[in-house]
């Protein structure tokens, strides 16, 4: 894959600030730079970025009916009236119930929880669900990742005698749901001062809330944090503001004292010998929680982040894994199939999204083709199968085209629909299939010119390898967690050249080991190329060479090392 490399000089003001904090955080030019390009440009700002702290969460009553909220859990916890915790089926939403309901059983044992069926129910609150609530004498429903349109099934439970709690983070609709109390930062009358927040996170703030109204200790939530940065992290929300602090936290309760059932899959995942990360979780940990939603029912997954045992935890991890390995099986064989399609139906140069559909279809992996499609054509991709009388499916993207604007502007054709700027889930009736289509179609050729269609990759400063040393690296270590907006740095290195024994390594040798060298530098540093094998004998001919990456500590039989990974190489090198 060819990449344009965007690299943008700082402006005067930005120089500035870089230069300030030079002076004020005696660290390397280069990283004050990243700082600034992550609007970082005060020392008290570079304070509260290096070491995020749970003081500054904003008051959890500035969310919108947060004070209906409390009051009516408080009335229910108080008449012992029977509540059920409602989630989505996937990370966010089962992170989310298992967080909410962790708290509330310390209060109450009137307590159930449920999560709707991918196949039977679909996304969201469900009349399925509202008659289950009523059938076991439910007062109270609490949503958590779902509920911000569901207009006709709050009237349905209200009807039942049921009071509804919306906790959501998803854009809300024209109208909102005539409940008792709807959060979501991102209503339109909404004066929060964080609008990313995920759903286990909206859900934290709930519990925060309570815990104030009550005079509980918020060092009493700090286990609950492991939950909120599995969710983060799966969920792909900005890691700034709110949900940095969540994020920096959440990872050291991780890596401290998780909870039984997330140190189920930690071990399961042999991830308990290293410090876990972000990536852990977005690879490991979060498609294992997922799978059960997935193939399954999402129950599953809530049973083991809630497991009160090890050895309940180890069972329900097993069970899970299992369900995972059914998903890849899946995933690769839809992937292929999506793929083959697309080189033979598709018309790459006339067309800049790619809508598929296939009715025999898994709808439990349909997303993650989508996102497949997305990595490797590097365009919006809707994958739809059929689900009872209508097509559903999933909607992913990049390059800066917001996905679920476009989706939302042919409402007129959909039955349902739902999602975030790059990720969103619609269904429609069969006779909308093409017109929803060619709808769809024409924002994507509005809304992305030609040069948006190639790869890109951002740098975010140039860099000689003589700079890579332990403190430089354990500086940049301060930079994560990593996530969308705030990326693992990728830096630029001109004119290094081959050491003289770089190679090929893996099957068919088709990734590339590299030990390079510059100027600057007085000993070789190893790099790592995935997938870019046949450029050894391109950077061995070359003399000079150039290349992007991101800088990495590879841990390998207890020993750390520093490691390049080169994400890509130009053999054209800048004089």
């Amino acid at each position: 894959m060819i990449y344009k490399w965007n690299y943008e000089p700082l402006t005067p003001e930005q120089q500035n600030a870089k230069e300030q904090l030079v002076n004020d955080l005696g660290i390397s030019s280069t990283l004050c730079e990243l700082l600034v390009r992550r609007n970082v440009r005060t020392k008290e700002e570079a304070r509260r970025f290096f070491r995020p702290r749970l003081g500054d969460l904003h008051d959890p009553f500035r969310l919108p009916d947060m004070p209906q909220a409390v009051a009516r859990i408080e009335k229910a916890l108080g008449q012992k009236q029977r509540i059920l915790v409602y989630g989505d089926y996937d990370v966010d939403g089962t992170t989310s119930v298992a967080l909410v309901y962790k708290f509330l059983r310390r209060f109450s044992s009137n307590l159930d929880y449920y999560i709707p069926d991918r196949y039977d129910e679909g996304y969201g609150v469900s009349y399925r669900g509202i008659d289950y609530a009523a059938d076991t004498g439910v007062k109270l429903i609490i949503t958590l990742d779902c509920g911000i349109k569901a207009v006709e099934k709050v009237e349905y439970a209200k009807q039942k005698g049921i009071d509804v709690i919306i906790c959501d983070h998803h854009m809300p609709g024209d109208v909102l749901p005539d409940a008792v109390a709807v959060i979501d930062a991102k209503r339109a009358d909404s004066e929060y001062p964080y609008e990313h927040l995920s759903g286990c996170g909206i859900g934290f703030k709930l519990v925060q809330a309570l815990a104030q109204n009550n005079g509980i200790s918020f060092h009493e939530l700090v286990p609950l944090l492991d939950l909120v940065a599995v969710s983060i992290a799966a969920d792909l929300v900005p890691i700034t503001g709110e949900n940095r602090i969540f994020a920096y936290h959440g990872l050291r309760q991780l890596n401290s004292s998780p909870g039984l059932g997330l140190k189920g899959i930690i071990e399961l995942c042999e991830l308990d010998k290293k410090t876990l990360t972000m990536s852990d979780i977005i690879f490991k940990i979060g498609p294992r929680i997922n799978a059960s939603g997935r193939m399954l029912n999402g129950k599953k997954a809530v049973e083991l982040l809630l497991a009160s045992s090890a050895k309940e935890a180890r069972q329900l991890s097993a069970d899970i894994d299992g369900y995972n390995e059914e998903r890849r099986d899946l995933d690769k064989k839809m992937t292929e199939e999506a793929i083959a399609y697309v080189e033979e139906h598709i018309d790459q140069q006339r067309t800049n999204c790619i809508i598929l559909y296939n009715e025999h279809w898994h709808k439990g992996v349909i997303g993650i083709v989508a996102s497949r499609l997305t990595e490797k054509y590097y365009r919006p991709a809707i994958v739809l199968t059929k689900s009872g009388d209508l097509i559903t499916g999933s909607a992913r993207s990049g390059m800066n085209f917001d996905v679920y604007r476009a989706i939302e502007s042919g409402k007129h054709l959909l039955e349902n629909f739902g999602g975030h700027t790059y990720a969103a889930g619609l269904s429609m009736r069969e006779e909308n299939f093409e017109a929803f289509c060619q709808h769809f179609e024409k924002q994507t050729v509005d809304a992305i010119s030609l040069d948006m269609l190639q790869p890109q990759v951002d740098v975010d400063a140039e860099l000689v390898l003589g700079e890579i040393n332990s403190r430089f690296v354990y500086d940049l270590n301060k930079f994560a967690p990593f996530g969308p907006d705030n990326p693992n740095p990728i830096f630029v290195t001109h004119n290094v050249s081959d050491y003289g024994t770089s190679k090929q390594v893996g099957n068919e040798n088709i990734h590339l080991k590299l030990e390079i060298t510059d100027d600057t530098s007085e000993r070789s540093v190893h790099g790592i190329a995935f997938k870019q094998g046949q450029q050894l004998s391109h950077i061995k001919d070359a003399g000079n060479f150039s290349l992007c990456y991101t800088i990495e500590e590879n841990v390998y039989r207890g020993r750390t090392s520093v490691q390049l990974y080169v994400k890509d190489i130009c053999v054209k090198a800048k004089e």
